[in-house]
């Protein structure tokens, strides 16, 4: 969903396969609507201290590429188990 305190930004849980999923924050809400995202298999970071921003807290990072003033989410190629390694 959008992030009420920062208008480029959304906020989202993250499953990576652990216990219960993460929630992260992630500046690409002028590019990205928020229903986009939901089941979308994306590349993240997740060995990161979590970080506040603006009374909310991100425990990770999506992975993208900026180029032309458009956005591609980094994802795997195929399905993948969440959680699974980056090597």
């Amino acid at each position: 969903e959008r992030d009420p305190n920062a208008e480029k930004r959304l906020q989202g849980m993250v499953d990576i396969g652990e216990e219960r999923p993460r929630q992260v924050l992630a500046g690409m809400a002028e590019f990205v609507q928020p229903g986009e995202l939901v089941g979308r298999q994306v590349t993240g970071i997740a060995n990161l201290a979590p970080r506040k921003m603006r009374g909310l807290e991100s425990q990770g990072m999506i992975l993208a590429v900026r180029d032309q003033g458009t956005l591609q989410l980094l994802a795997p190629g195929g399905g993948v188990i969440p959680g699974s390694k980056v090597s």
